[in-house]
């Protein structure tokens, strides 16, 4: 990276799940020739978690590459198309802890994304219900199917 243009740029420290954050992101135009022929920018992402209970600090670096040219997508930008993308992993892996959605036979036509679809809508009912333990609520609702119509408001 050092023959590549590119600058660092701090991102919001962000808090939550009991950890404060820090994440870094460094971009770089990258010269034709790649192996990634689409590729014009190249980020490294460090985060650095520290676990307020524990005071364990985790640093973690992830690289990724983009066919946006800098006039499109700033730095700023791009950190907020990063964090935007885990928030779609985090609900992927609500998914497929809670309904075990990897392991789904369901692979043809449009049923897979109608079930993803189905998925994500139980798990926003839930989150809207109040719950912020989405697997402890699917238990809940499966053991109790009556709770299920008063929370959609349905009537017999």
């Amino acid at each position: 990276m050092a023959a590549i243009e590119g600058h660092c740029r701090p991102a919001p420290p962000g808090a939550g799940h009991g950890r404060r954050e820090i994440r870094r992101l460094k971009v770089c135009t990258v010269r034709p020739g790649l192996l990634f022929p689409h590729a014009v920018q190249a980020m490294q992402i460090k985060r650095r978690r520290t676990h307020h209970k524990t005071g364990k600090v985790e640093t973690k670096t992830v690289y990724a590459i983009t066919s946006l040219p800098p006039e499109r997508a700033s730095p700023a930008q791009l950190a907020e198309l990063a964090q935007n993308h885990w928030s779609v992993e985090a609900l992927h892996h609500i998914r497929d802890v809670t309904y075990d959605e990897d392991a789904s036979r369901i692979r043809t036509g449009a049923t897979p994304r109608a079930m993803a679809t189905l998925r994500n809508l139980a798990i926003g009912l839930m989150r809207q219900a109040g719950w912020t333990n989405i697997a402890a609520a699917a238990d809940h609702y499966r053991s109790r199917p009556q709770h299920v119509a008063a929370m959609l408001r349905l009537t017999a």
